[in-house]
């Protein structure tokens, strides 16, 4: 999504990339906070400085971010919308397996985890979410409401 935005001249950024996220140590309350840790004491968390700066920062009419994190619901008050892209599970696990641009999802533990989640922390993202849109439509169709809802005419 953020790279087909980005192809069609839109700033888009994916908040889950490396640049924008790190591994945390996670301990007691903190990872129960975090809700379920990629590991016991680890997690992947927004870098809260780099995501303030770039909020504060954007130069653009519009910014697209993406991404997840147990720390996300700080910057939820800073964004105009909030879109859930959801797909049932087993569009997710095909797409966990065949992607390239990431090598998180490759192992079943993980897939089990991302499915996990699907069941636990997807409920609360719609909640936060004002809309919601089924990412098991083709990608043109799915851009297509996403910059509907940023009332984009394209």
């Amino acid at each position: 999504m953020v790279v087909e935005l980005a192809r069609r001249g839109y700033t888009a950024v994916d908040l889950d990339s490396d640049q924008f996220s790190e591994w945390v140590q996670v301990a007691g309350e903190l990872a129960q906070a975090a809700g379920s840790p990629v590991e016991a004491d680890r997690d992947w968390v927004w870098r809260e400085d780099r995501v303030a700066a770039l909020l504060a920062s954007a130069d653009a009419e519009l910014l697209f971010v993406s991404g997840c994190a147990a720390n996300m619901g700080k910057f939820l008050g800073q964004f105009d919308q909030i879109v859930l892209l959801s797909a049932p599970a087993g569009v997710t696990a095909e797409r966990l397996r065949t992607r390239t641009s990431n090598v998180y999802g490759k192992q079943p533990d993980e897939v089990a985890r991302v499915l996990s989640l699907k069941d636990s922390v997807e409920p609360l993202l719609r909640r936060a979410a004002g809309h919601e849109i089924d990412t098991s439509a083709p990608l043109d169709a799915v851009v297509a409401q996403v910059l509907r809802l940023a009332q984009v005419a394209e």
